[in-house]
């Protein structure tokens, strides 16, 4: 439990350590436990704390999901596209409407124009039952969304 006078600031490295550890944890149950998660792994390279799940869907038949532990936030992404071909602005639109009906996430664009899932957790707030709403949010957006937005950017590659 935080002090009154650290509740907003950051975590120091001993705190960080707690939360990675119960995030570690979590992420190993969810490999016993969840039909879904195929993997985990920890990213060594990152001198910060960083893992990543490896999901399997129906949509979208794997994908990863990124987690980052900062100092304030857990944040946490997927690639959904890469740069779209065709119907750049009719895919971002649809993308961009949709962001309204997201909780906790929204769609972005990121490196070399890709698409992405996106969002950000308050290190107060992590705990098994929010990583639980986060994986479970993301795989039905992913599931949810893929498909239609793929044919919009990629329209040439599902015609002829």
């Amino acid at each position: 439990m935080r002090s009154a006078k650290n509740a907003a600031g950051p975590y120091t490295d001993g705190e960080l350590d707690t939360l990675a550890t119960r995030i570690w944890e979590w992420l190993g149950r969810q490999v016993d436990e969840s039909p879904v998660v195929a993997a985990i792994e920890r990213d060594e390279s990152q001198p910060n704390r960083r893992w990543f799940l490896r999901v399997h869907g129906e949509e979208k038949d794997v994908f990863s999901i990124w987690f980052h532990l900062g100092q304030r936030t857990l944040s946490y992404e997927t690639y959904m596209l890469p740069d779209p071909e065709t119907h750049r602005a009719e895919l971002f639109e649809y993308l961009l409407r949709h962001n309204r009906q997201l909780y906790g996430a929204s769609f972005a664009i990121g490196e070399e124009n890709a698409v992405f899932l996106v969002g950000q957790l308050d290190n107060r707030m992590v705990d098994d039952v929010e990583l639980d709403r986060v994986l479970g949010s993301l795989y039905g957006w992913v599931e949810r969304y893929f498909r239609p937005a793929l044919r919009l950017g990629f329209a040439s590659r599902f015609h002829g």
